[in-house]
């Protein structure tokens, strides 16, 4: 009886699958932290270059003659710029995992767009009407605006980045014309540079 009992195996554990509620539940979990999380492909580094090729846009600018070729001077860096965010943030995506078309960076994406699209809209319209000098206040407000709505769904640091543009770009509505460049260049150079570099070293690139 005793070899009998030492034969004896215990009989196998049987894994009942998943029940439906439960995967119904994980789904559920897991969409409401795609629709809950911040964006965070935001490129430090990409925003640093950008301040670095708007100090050369400054350079370039400072030279022109006529108001028109200064105005296509910045235009031409709004263009570079835009590329090299676009791109520095494509590969910081890729490097860390994050879905750009997910739902935290259409949110992002959103939010950016609207002022961006109303900077696009008056741009002509300013320099129709010759309100040149108002351009670059309106350039940083709007541009502040739309870092502050998009970054409501980022990183902290984004709307604080954005919220200094709209402070250059009130500054350089209600300043003399002629520090329209020193305004430009504290924005578009300096805050890009001191920013990103904080982006990148905190957040990681």
């Amino acid at each position: 009886m005793r070899a009998s009992r030492r034969c004896r195996t215990n009989p196998p554990v049987v894994v009942a699958p998943p029940a439906p509620d439960a995967i119904e539940n994980l789904q559920f979990i897991r969409r409401t932290l795609e629709v809950s999380g911040s964006f965070t492909a935001v490129p430090g580094w990409g925003l640093v270059t950008v301040g670095v090729t708007a100090i050369g846009a400054a350079i370039i600018a400072r030279q022109q003659l006529t108001t028109q070729h200064w105005v296509a001077v910045w235009l031409g860096e709004a263009i570079i710029g835009g590329v090299i965010v676009i791109w520095a943030m494509y590969t910081k995506a890729q490097r860390t995992g994050v879905s750009l078309l997910a739902a935290p960076g259409r949110r992002f994406a959103l939010g950016l767009a609207p002022p961006l699209i109303a900077g696009a809209v008056l741009t002509p319209i300013l320099y129709y009407h010759r309100a040149v000098p108002d351009i670059p206040g309106m350039w940083l407000l709007l541009y502040g605006t739309a870092v502050v709505t998009g970054g409501t769904y980022s990183i902290r640091v984004v709307p604080v980045m954005g919220a200094c543009f709209m402070a250059l770009g009130l500054g350089s509505l209600v300043a003399p014309p002629s520090w329209a460049l020193a305004w430009m260049l504290a924005g578009f150079a300096g805050l890009h540079i001191g920013f990103g570099y904080f982006i990148a070293r905190n957040h990681g690139g």
